[in-house]
């Protein structure tokens, strides 16, 4: 795993270069169908059909996971900054957990930053930050091979 993740108090932050340009990474982000692709990372699965995105400050997208257990659980976040293809800032209303997606250009990509505050004390932890870059991992493997990295499925 090439993803860096570092835990401080109740923030979480993961950073990794990937091979693909902002616009292309912005749009895993924001489509339905690469967020079914690698939003679970490998700890869960994201049923095909069950993303909805309403794309713009105050609009949300919502999806449902599906842990290796077989629970499910409905996650739902609200838009808070939608500026393409370089920054997406969105809350998770229950826990008021704020999560910033920045986008920078590189030479040969893009180098992506994945910023969590406000983490309730449950997810302050090693598992969360693991979690985390297996997601971050998992939309790696799909900008470059179109797929989901094999989970649990």
């Amino acid at each position: 795993m090439t993803t860096s993740t570092e835990l401080s108090g109740d923030e979480l932050v993961a950073t990794r270069h990937l091979s693909a340009d902002p616009a292309r990474v912005w749009a895993a982000f924001t489509g339905p169908a690469a967020i079914t692709a690698f939003w679970g990372g490998s700890h869960a699965t994201v049923p095909p059909g069950s993303v909805t995105v309403d794309l713009r400050p105050g609009g949300g997208f919502s999806l449902d996971t599906r842990g290796p257990d077989g629970a499910n659980r409905r996650l739902r976040f609200v838009y808070v900054v939608v500026a393409a293809p370089h920054e997406l800032v969105f809350d998770e209303p229950v826990t008021g957990l704020r999560t910033t997606v920045t986008l920078r250009p590189a030479a040969d990509g893009t180098d992506l930053t994945v910023r969590q505050r406000h983490l309730p004390p449950e997810l302050q932890t090693a598992q969360a930050a693991d979690g985390l870059a297996s997601i971050v991992e998992a939309l790696a493997t799909h900008l470059r091979d179109g797929r989901p990295t094999p989970t649990h499925r």
